[in-house]
C-alpha cells in the first residue's frame, strides 16, 4: 500500500545510506564492476570561457586581455577578465564596449562565397556570411585526444564541444595497486576471504589537489592544506581513489595548459551527476573534490529544478505538487508516494535528488553519421538563381569538415546528399541523391551535385520564397580495418590481360584513400567482391554481374545500392517509429490487425514531443 505524504518535514542524513559502503578485497580487485562499482571515481572536465579562450590563443594574446566573441550583435562568449567588468551574453556588443573600453571584440569565422575556408573579415553581414565554428571544433578535439592519450585505459565522454566527462575508475584502480601493494593479495587470516574488507586507509595529503567541499557548511578549506584531523579520521578508500584522481586530473590540465594554453575547471566524485555540479564550485582553473560525506549538505540547498531534466514542466509539477523548491524539501517525498504520483520511472527522481546516478562514461562514437550545414536567411531567397550562391557557402563547409574527417578516417565517405529548403514556418521541402565518389573534395564537386538537387526543389518556379536552408551529406561510413575498398579488387592483370581496359587513372572516380596505381573493373569471379554487408540486418548485399561493366560506375552503382537498402531500414523504421507509440489491438472479427495511439505514463508525459 502507498504510503501518503505527510507534507515537509527535517531531511537527515539517512536520506544518503549509501556513502559509505564497506569495500572488499573483491569489490578493488575486480574489473567489471561498472556504475556499481564503490571505488568509481568520474570527473567533468570544462574549458574556461572556451571560445573566448581559441580565439586568445589564435591571437597570442596574454590572459588578462579581456575579449569576448561576437556573432553578428550578439556576444557567444566572454573571457573571465571581461566578466570583471560585469559584461554578460545579455549585453550587446556596443554597451559591453562602454562597460570596457578596452574590450576586444573578436567576430567569430564566417563563410562566404568564393572562399574555401572561414576566414575574418571586415565586412561580416549576417545576409552574406555564415557562422563557422570549426576552429573551436578542432581545438575541442586536441584537448580530447591529450585524454586519451593520458588515460589509455580510462573512459572519455565528449559530453560537449567544451566538456567532457572521464572515468577515473581503471587507471585509480591500477594506481592503488601499484602505490599499495598489499592490497593485491587477499591476508590469509581474512575472515569472510575475498569479501573482508580493506584495512583502514592511510591519511590524505589534500595540498595542492584542488578545492575540497566542505563536509559541514561551517568547514572552510580551498585544498590549499591538509584537512582537519576530524576529517582525516573519516577518511575512506574512496577518499583515496578521489585523491588519485585529482593528482592524474591536474597533470593533464598542466599539459593543456603548458601544450595548447587554455585553463580547464574539473569536478571529481563519485558519478557523472556529481562530478557535473562540482565542476562549477570555483572556477576558472581550477578543479573541485566532492567526497562523499559531503554530498548531503552540497545538494540540501540546491534549488532542484536547477538540475539537469527536473526543471520545465516535470520541475514545475513536483513544485505544484509538494510544494517544494529544494532538494533538501523533496527527500522528505517517499519512493512510494513519488512513484504513485509520478510512476514507476519517478525512481530516478528520487535516485538522482540522493547523488545516485547509474550512467555510464561511454566513448562516442568518433564517426558521425551525417553532417549538416544550415543557415536561416534574414532576406528570403525569391529568385530561384539566387540560391546558388549560398549553396556554395554551405558546400565550403561541408567540405572543410568533410576533409577534416577524413584526415583521422581516410576511408570516410558519404552516401547520399541532402538539400532541404524551408518557406517561413512550413515543413521543408528535400531532395536527396547519391554522392558520388571522387579524389578530392572540393567546394565545387559538392556544389555541383547540390545545385542539381537545388533545381529539382525549385523547378520552373518564377519566384520562391525560401527562409531556410540546409545542406548533408548522410549515411557517412568507413571501411572497417582490414577491409578491402572496391578499387582492391582491381588488379594490374586485368589490366594487362584487356588492353581496351587501360585508361589513366584520373578517368576514375574513385576514393582517392586507395593507393592501387593502376584499376580495372572485377572479373566475372570477382563479383562478390563488389559488395557491402549491412550492419544492421548482416545481409550482403552485392552489385549483379550485369551491373559490372564498366569501372567508372561500380562505386555509384553500389553507392546508389547502399542507399536503396538504407532506404529499406528506414521505411521500417518509420512503421515502427517511437514518436507516436504504437500498440497492437488484440485480434479479432471487427478490429484485425489495427493500432492504436498509447498515450505515455508516469514522468514520461512529462518529455513527449509536440
Amino acid at each position: 500500500m502507498n504510503s501518503p505524504w505527510k507534507g515537509k518535514a527535517k531531511a537527515t542524513n539517512q536520506a544518503y545510506d549509501d556513502l559509505r559502503p564497506t569495500i572488499t578485497y573483491r569489490h578493488l580487485l575486480s574489473n567489471n564492476l561498472g556504475v556499481r562499482d564503490p571505488l568509481r571515481v568520474v570527473a567533468l572536465c570544462d574549458s574556461d570561457a572556451f571560445y573566448a579562450a581559441c580565439e586568445r590563443v589564435r591571437l597570442g594574446l596574454d590572459p588578462s586581455v579581456p575579449i569576448v566573441v561576437q556573432q553578428w550583435e550578439s556576444l557567444i562568449a566572454i573571457s573571465y577578465p571581461a566578466r570583471k567588468f560585469g559584461i554578460s551574453r545579455m549585453d550587446k556588443i556596443k554597451d559591453a564596449k562602454k562597460k570596457c573600453p578596452d574590450l576586444l571584440a573578436v567576430h567569430v569565422a564566417t563563410y562566404k562565397e568564393g572562399e574555401k575556408e572561414p576566414g575574418y573579415w571586415d565586412d561580416v553581414d549576417t545576409r552574406t556570411h555564415k557562422v563557422s565554428l570549426d576552429l573551436y571544433r578542432r581545438e575541442s578535439n586536441k584537448i580530447i585526444s591529450m585524454f586519451k592519450e593520458s588515460l589509455p585505459t580510462g573512459e572519455i565522454e565528449k559530453a560537449s564541444i567544451d566538456e567532457a566527462f572521464i572515468d577515473f575508475t581503471r587507471p585509480v584502480r591500477e594506481k592503488l595497486l601499484e602505490r599499495y601493494p598489499y592490497l593485491a593479495q587477499v591476508p590469509a587470516d581474512a575472515p569472510d576471504g575475498t569479501d573482508s574488507p580493506l584495512p583502514p586507509p592511510p591519511p590524505i595529503n589534500w595540498d595542492g589537489l584542488g578545492s575540497v567541499v566542505p563536509v559541514s557548511p561551517s568547514e572552510e578549506t580551498d585544498g590549499t592544506s591538509e584537512l582537519s584531523d576530524e576529517v582525516d579520521d573519516n577518511t575512506t578508500w574512496h577518499d583515496v581513489a578521489l585523491s588519485i584522481a585529482a593528482e592524474l586530473m591536474k597533470k593533464i590540465r598542466e599539459d593543456i595548459h603548458s601544450k595548447l594554453g587554455y585553463t580547464t575547471s574539473a569536478g571529481i566524485a563519485r558519478n557523472k551527476f556529481i562530478a557535473k555540479l562540482s565542476a562549477s564550485y570555483k572556477k576558472p582553473n581550477s578543479q573541485t573534490i566532492l567526497r562523499n560525506d559531503a554530498i548531503p549538505n552540497y545538494l540540501r540547498p540546491l534549488a532542484f529544478q536547477k538540475i539537469r531534466f527536473l526543471g520545465g514542466k516535470l520541475g514545475d509539477a513536483l513544485a505544484k505538487e509538494y510544494d517544494v523548491s529544494t532538494v533538501g524539501d523533496l527527500l522528505t517525498v517517499s519512493l512510494e508516494e513519488i512513484q504513485s504520483k509520478f510512476g514507476e520511472n519517478a525512481l530516478w527522481v528520487y535516485e538522482i535528488l540522493r547523488g545516485i546516478d547509474h550512467n555510464e562514461v561511454k566513448e562516442k562514437s568518433a564517426l558521425f553519421k551525417s553532417m549538416l550545414a544550415s543557415k536561416n536567411l534574414p532576406t528570403p531567397i525569391t529568385q530561384s538563381s539566387d540560391g546558388h550562391q549560398w549553396i556554395r557557402v554551405l558546400a565550403a563547409e561541408l567540405a572543410l569538415r568533410l576533409n577534416d574527417a577524413r584526415e583521422s578516417m581516410p576511408t570516410l565517405w558519404p552516401k547520399a546528399i541532402v538539400l532541404h529548403a524551408r518557406k517561413g514556418y512550413e515543413t521543408s521541402r528535400s531532395k536527396q541523391a547519391t554522392f558520388p565518389f571522387v579524389r578530392n573534395v572540393t567546394v565545387d564537386v559538392i556544389a555541383t551535385a547540390a545545385d542539381k538537387l537545388w533545381k529539382e526543389l525549385t523547378g520552373d518556379a518564377k519566384t520562391i520564397n525560401v527562409t531556410s536552408v540546409q545542406l548533408a551529406f548522410t549515411g557517412l561510413e568507413k571501411a572497417e580495418m582490414g577491409q578491402k575498398s572496391i578499387e582492391g579488387f582491381f588488379k594490374t592483370r586485368d589490366i594487362q590481360q584487356s588492353p581496351s581496359l587501360k585508361r589513366p587513372r584520373e578517368e576514375y572516380e574513385l576514393p582517392a584513400s586507395v593507393e592501387d596505381t593502376s584499376l580495372a573493373p572485377p572479373k566475372s569471379s570477382n563479383v562478390e567482391a563488389v559488395s557491402f554487408q549491412c550492419s544492421r540486418c548482416h545481409k550482403v548485399i552485392s552489385l549483379r554481374e550485369e551491373q559490372v561493366t564498366d569501372a567508372s560506375e561500380v562505386a555509384q552503382r553500389l553507392a546508389t545500392l547502399r542507399l536503396e537498402h538504407d532506404d529499406f531500414h528506414f521505411a521500417r523504421d518509420l512503421a515502427h517509429s517511437n514518436e507516436s507509440p504504437l500498440v497492437p489491438v488484440p485480434r479479432s472479427s471487427s478490429s484485425r490487425g489495427v493500432r492504436r495511439k498509447v498515450e505515455p505514463k508516469g514522468i514520461a508525459k512529462f518529455f513527449t514531443k509536440k
